[in-house]
């Protein structure tokens, strides 16, 4: 029988094969996008994202779908006119999955709003993403993870064929261990319009 073995600071949880729906199968290990600016010479690693903006604090970011990718690409990667995909591939062994199971989203929805409610108590302010991961890194909320997946909500218009529906999911994982990335590689270069 084959399992799958996820864990986190608070909580560990085991899924065996016979359990998994199987959308859960692709998360094994699967093919994810890497967005950058283009450069002269294509890049043999993916860049570490240390932006005080990134969603889930300093990682290497990658996408579920290629349509996201270069959507991220056209539209966040102007300084040079020209984006670059990469793909690779990522273990998810030690993945917080929020987008897809159930109990690791609500674990993750508690850690959020408890730092957030401390915060707020301490401040009486919300506080900013910088802060909200600085808070996680501090803590080590999250050092026994190598990654979370996410979900955000897209302005892609590829997500919203139907008139004030979102029925696609934008899916990002940010990934702390870089050991869990293999077979990165230049996938295409794109054009900003």
């Amino acid at each position: 029988m084959l399992c799958l073995f996820i864990f986190s600071p608070l909580f560990t949880s085991s899924y065996c094969s016979k359990s998994l729906p199987s959308i859960f199968y692709f998360l094994m290990e699967e093919e994810f996008y890497h967005t950058q600016e283009k450069r002269k010479v294509s890049l043999l690693n993916p860049i570490i994202c240390i932006k005080d903006n990134a969603w889930l604090g300093e990682g290497y970011y990658f996408w579920l779908s290629e349509d996201d990718a270069m959507f991220w690409g056209v539209n966040s990667k102007k300084r040079t006119g020209e984006y670059q995909i990469y793909k690779a591939n990522l273990s998810f062994e030690k993945i917080l999955d929020t987008v897809f199971d159930k109990e690791h989203y609500f674990f993750w929805v508690k850690q959020i709003e408890k730092a957030a409610k401390n915060f707020v108590k301490k401040t009486g302010l919300k506080p900013s993403l910088k802060e909200i991961n600085d808070y996680f890194r501090e803590k080590k909320i999250w050092s026994d993870l190598d990654g979370i997946m996410f979900q955000d909500i897209s302005s892609n218009p590829n997500h919203f064929l139907v008139n004030g529906m979102q029925y696609k999911k934008r899916i990002q994982v940010v990934v702390y261990n870089e050991e869990i990335i293999s077979n990165f590689a230049h996938h295409f270069d794109g054009v900003c319009v």
